[in-house]
């Protein structure tokens, strides 16, 4: 009976709301979380502190874990609640905890020129290349990043055309050199990459098939390591790095916000605090009064 009630949440979330794939998968594993603590229950009639209780576990995870979790309740519950499947809904009074504010890591101008320093001697050298001088050049999501194809770049107007979130379509230009290595990698290399099955995917594992999510982060960390790059750098990192410098470089808020793709300027507004900290830095290295 749960399964069944997850399923049809789910499916309102597809069909209805059209969250990303990635983010059913989020909620569903939420609730499969909740239903394995209460086995024997019907998930649709827990009490507010049986849903406290649960949550109470969670303790050891992030602020922002528990938050995505009781985010996921309360959705739940609000769908059922909606279409007269229940008449309350039990996470109503439960309040998120305190986030703070999280400050992402970004690479410095030096660290990004390090990073895509790569020599290419095969065709996963190219491939690797292309995809990293592309996410620093747009800022794409690695969901976006991996399920580009032939159809969303515009080489001769040199931009990329991406569905995000909400299948929201956006536009992101693409600087020279990152429209460069691309284009060597579709044009001379990619081929030497396609297997039995052909498909239209930009970037091409060893089997010839779309590159996942932990392909792709696995490359990364593989590529910072043999540069010597310290910090722990992932796909976001580079998405970071890319609204860090534009706006350290003078770029309008707003802009920065288009090209994210990000629906709520708060979103955008952690980019501000990175900047405010280097400014404060550099005010006291170089004020002249000690």
């Amino acid at each position: 009976m749960n399964e069944n009630y997850i399923a049809e949440f789910l499916s309102y979330l597809e069909l209805d709301l059209n969250y990303s794939n990635n983010t059913i998968v989020s909620y569903e594993s939420d609730l499969a979380k909740l239903v394995s603590y209460y086995p024997k229950k019907d998930l649709l009639h827990l009490s507010i502190k049986e849903i406290e209780n649960y949550i109470h576990t969670l303790e050891g995870l992030t602020p922002a874990s528990i938050s995505h979790a009781i985010s996921t309740f309360k959705s739940f519950y609000k769908y059922y609640l909606r279409i007269g499947s229940i008449s309350y809904n039990p996470c109503d009074a439960i309040k998120m905890p305190k986030l703070g504010t999280h400050l992402p890591v970004y690479l410095t101008e030096e660290e990004v020129t390090l990073l895509l320093d790569i020599e290419i001697n095969t065709p996963f050298d190219a491939r690797n290349k292309a995809i990293l001088e592309l996410m620093y050049a747009t800022g794409l999501r690695i969901s976006e990043i991996i399920s580009l194809e032939f159809k969303n770049i515009d080489a001769e107007e040199a931009i990329v055309r991406v569905m995000g979130k909400g299948s929201k379509e956006r536009i992101v230009p693409i600087y020279q050199g990152a429209l460069d290595a691309l284009t060597t990698y579709l044009e001379e290399y990619r081929p030497l990459l396609i297997k039995k099955t052909v498909n239209s995917y930009l970037f091409l594992n060893n089997h010839g098939e779309m590159m996942t999510r932990q392909g792709v982060f696995k490359m990364i960390k593989n590529e910072c390591l043999k540069k010597g790059i310290q910090k722990n750098v992932s796909p976001h990192t580079l998405r970071h790095t890319f609204a860090t410098h534009l706006l350290e470089n003078g770029a309008d808020l707003r802009i920065i916000q288009e090209l994210l793709g990000h629906c709520d300027i708060s979103t955008t507004n952690v980019y501000t605090h990175l900047t405010n900290q280097k400014l404060k830095k550099d005010y006291e290295e170089y004020f002249p009064r000690k």
